[in-house]
């Protein structure tokens, strides 16, 4: 199935029935008066988010989406049937914004969740709503409303616990297909991975969590190079980020090179994305020698000048990944307590995750936008990204823990 995460549709919803002018008329009964029923109101759109579905292809093709209209009221005060409602099912993790507006309709997180996005027609009203002492025949009526019609754009992002960064061949696939039942394509070659990969690993009978492995970044991601960043949307829903560096390239790409890059696009993608939680895991070290792992790993850490957990691992011979997702369990239960106790850690993780989506939102906007000047001829005369953000300095003085896969 081709993987969709992105599509553009127009949804009306049904026009309100008419209502109906009719006199009551039955023999030996004069002057029956009115007796026109009421139209039935227009069919309503709605989303609904269904776990089955993992993709928006359905809507790749098929664009336009009408709700029924509401049948016309009938005479002996017969009101007129009300239309079905439409209901579109998409995949948990879907976006809704209007495509007018660029607002926000809604953001569908949870399986069976419901969200209204076109409101049908009101009904029209028959002569009989308007008799009265002094008008006991009238010939009014009105016609019903028409239903809200709307352009749509639906961004879904995968739902996961963990987000898997790193250039193409770090590693990520195989790291999945170590830790859980996934099976992504994996190659010797570059960009092997060309659609988000989820896989779920269980740490415990009842204990498991998300991991998501999403395209490769090159240097220049930002500006579209490679397959540039648009999956990284995909990372902004996420608790924790694993940063996968290949310690033994097969080209003349440096280790410390390499982990630079992707946080140079990550930064530019997003600032407050940088700021998730986020450790870094040094993948391959089963293609160098142990006594040249120390100062790999220093040299690495000193160029990023990082202070969070270091984890050297094998991803396909399984060294150290054990240790790695029983610590990301648990990261993953302290955080959920801490949210439970603490309402001030609770907002500010909200206020972050809405800074994410806002700077996600813009860039892929940005990204339309280029597309479309391509489109049209004409040179795009803005850069993505944002070029002058300075990072904050970090306090190193206890320095980074390093888990070695030897302890």
């Amino acid at each position: 199935m081709k993987f969709v995460d992105e599509v553009s549709i127009r949804v009306k919803a049904g026009d309100g029935g008419n209502g109906c002018m009719s006199f009551r008329r039955e023999k030996f009964i004069e002057n029956g008066g009115p007796n026109g029923g009421d139209g039935g109101d227009g069919g309503s759109v709605y989303m609904i988010a269904d776990e089955n579905l993992n993709t928006l292809v359905d809507y790749r093709y098929t664009r336009h989406f009408d709700a029924e209209r509401g049948s016309n009221g009938g005479s002996t005060d017969c009101t007129g049937k009300k239309g079905e409602e439409l209901v579109l099912r998409v995949p948990v993790g879907t976006t809704v914004i209007d495509a007018a507006t660029q607002e926000v309709i809604g953001d569908l997180t949870k399986a069976g969740q419901k969200l209204l996005v076109a409101h049908g027609g009101w009904h029209g009203l028959g002569n009989t709503r308007f008799k009265s002492s002094t008008n006991r025949a009238p010939r009014q009526t009105t016609p019903g409303k028409p239903g809200e019609a709307r352009d749509l754009k639906l961004e879904m992002k995968v739902l996961a616990d963990v987000g898997l960064l790193g250039l193409p061949n770090a590693g990520k696939s195989t790291f999945i297909r170590s830790v859980s039942a996934a099976k992504p394509k994996v190659a010797d070659y570059p960009f092997t991975t060309l659609v988000p990969n989820l896989g779920v690993v269980s740490v415990d009978r009842w204990k498991s969590f998300v991991v998501a492995d999403i395209p490769g970044l090159i240097e220049g991601a930002s500006d579209g190079a490679g397959l540039g960043i648009r999956f990284l949307k995909h990372l902004s829903r996420t608790r924790l980020l694993l940063h996968l560096v290949d310690m033994a390239p097969l080209d003349d790409t440096s280790a410390p090179d390499a982990a630079e890059v992707i946080v140079s696009e990550l930064t530019k993608f997003s600032p407050s994305l940088a700021e998730r939680d986020r450790w870094l895991v040094l993948n391959k070290c089963d293609q160098i020698l142990e006594e040249e792992h120390d100062a790999r790993v220093k040299e690495i850490v000193d160029r990023l000048e990082w202070t969070g957990p270091v984890y050297v691992i094998s991803a396909i011979s399984k060294l150290g990944t054990e240790r790695l997702c029983h610590d990301i369990m648990r990261y993953m239960e302290d955080r959920a307590d801490r949210l439970a106790a603490d309402p001030a850690y609770k907002e500010e993780l909200a206020e972050l995750d809405q800074r994410i989506e806002d700077e996600a939102r813009a860039q892929l906007q940005a990204l339309d936008d280029q597309r479309a000047l391509r489109r049209s001829g004409v040179k795009s005369v803005h850069d993505i990204g944002d070029d002058d953000w300075d990072e904050e300095d970090v306090d190193d003085e206890d320095g980074p823990e390093i888990i070695y896969v030897r302890d």
